[in-house]
């Protein structure tokens, strides 16, 4: 696609103060990313209007029989931000933190994120309140059904296509397509992304966020003329996509120096080996816990390592205020959602700091989780290596985009990403026309 052109023409639309007021809530730092490309773009106040709000939000309650026979009530949602480019798309967390504030704000970055991609998909994103550490496998499966059979109305596979996300893996996605299915009363594997292989998954989705984030990186050291082979690199956060774009990087020939997980953080300035500290989480629970290959530090101290890359993967708010000042990294590239609050961006960005935002860093996924729904489709299966050189074609090319849009307005990378985002879905929102 083109570099995103700014017109100069339309009138800025004016801000909403009560959604900005407290940049600790991801909602409200997306909002003030948003507030500041539409100024900078000078988007129209009647498509700004609609890009600010969600299309729909539902919350439901999922009383649930735990194992011990007694009744719990858990707290699920459902946000549907934007359908302007397609049907909706995104994942769905379980976590204790989950409440519509947050979901909100995932759902609008799925809008972004999807639109910087280039692929026909709205945003959304779905949640339970919940701590799926302390509950067993049957109540997370009996969990995660009545889930489904609460938003088998707003799930379909032109309508909204939900996928894994924090806490939620291949497992949740194959009983949400279970039961969906049984619902509708036809084998459905298209209502969901994230699958095992064996009911209609893709080749290389695993790996795709991950993959993405390490992609994204070394175009960026491209333009900052790092080589990787003196370039080290912290990766908060060893789930699925830590690991993974550890796990790059090392392949790539940068050194990571830090990891952790909720367990613990890890240090070793010599470099750590990825491969042994994957192979440690696989003994141990999934967890870090333990791991003799580093110094234990502590969780705040990883941040602020001495290192050319950080990559945040873990939750969001990780990076803020309190701490931007302290971060040495030249390059944050953002595998979670919403790790950086909007006023530790300005701290980063008067200190050089490059940021790789989130709704272009862990595309990867989504674009990966396209591929599948395609193939779902039309019942043709991509090889690993096809999947993978398309996403990298991909990210690259968006990554250009964003680069392009950025240096043209001579903003940062986030209100690159932000203005060339709302440039597409504005396009498409004018396309469909009004009430």
């Amino acid at each position: 696609m083109a570099v995103t052109k700014i017109s100069k023409k339309t009138k800025a639309p004016t801000a909403d103060p009560l959604l900005i007021e407290d940049n600790s809530n991801p909602f409200n730092s997306m909002m003030q990313r948003l507030d500041q490309a539409a100024k900078i773009m000078n988007l129209e106040d009647d498509v700004y209007q609609v890009v600010k709000v969600p299309s729909r939000i539902i919350e439901v309650s999922l009383p649930i029989k735990m194992d011990n026979g007694r009744v719990k009530v858990f707290g699920g949602y459902r946000v549907i931000h934007s359908t302007a480019l397609g049907p909706s798309k995104g994942g769905i967390r379980f976590h204790p933190q989950v409440d519509e504030h947050e979901v909100k704000a995932l759902a609008a970055w799925m809008t972004f994120k999807c639109a910087i991609a280039e692929i026909p998909y709205g945003g959304a994103k779905g949640g339970i309140t919940c701590d799926p550490k302390t509950m067993s496998v049957g109540e997370l499966e009996r969990l995660t059904r009545a889930y489904t059979v609460s938003m088998s109305d707003i799930f379909g596979v032109d309508k909204d296509i939900p996928a894994p996300d924090v806490n939620t893996s291949s497992r949740e996605m194959a009983w949400l397509m279970d039961e969906y299915s049984k619902v509708n009363g036809s084998f459905t594997p298209g209502v969901v992304t994230g699958k095992p292989l064996l009911l209609g998954g893709s080749q290389g989705r695993v790996e795709a966020t991950g993959r993405g984030v390490c992609t994204a990186a070394l175009q960026a050291m491209k333009k900052m003329k790092m080589n990787p082979k003196k370039t080290r690199a912290v990766v908060q956060g060893f789930g699925n996509v830590g690991s993974i774009s550890a796990k790059h990087f090392e392949a790539n020939g940068i050194t990571v120096v830090g990891i952790s997980d909720h367990t613990g953080a890890f240090y070793n300035p010599k470099g750590i080996s990825i491969k042994k500290a994957i192979a440690h989480c696989e003994k141990n629970n999934g967890t870090l816990k333990g791991f003799k290959d580093a110094k234990e530090i502590s969780h705040p101290e990883l941040l602020e390592l001495d290192t050319e890359i950080l990559a945040p993967c873990a939750l969001e708010n990780q990076i803020t205020s309190k701490n931007a000042s302290r971060i040495k990294a030249k390059l944050i590239v953002e595998g979670a959602n919403g790790p950086t609050s909007a006023d530790a961006d300005d701290i980063l960005n008067k200190k050089g700091v490059i940021i790789i935002p989130d709704i272009l860093a862990n595309g990867g996924g989504v674009t990966v989780s396209y591929f599948e729904w395609v193939q779902n489709r039309t019942g043709y299966y991509y090889s690993e290596e096809e999947v993978n050189n398309r996403a990298d074609k991909w990210m690259i090319n968006a990554f250009n985009n964003v680069w392009a849009v950025a240096v043209e307005n001579k903003v940062p990378m986030r209100l690159g990403a932000y203005v060339h985002a709302l440039t597409i879905v504005a396009k498409a929102i004018r396309a469909r026309g009004s009430y």
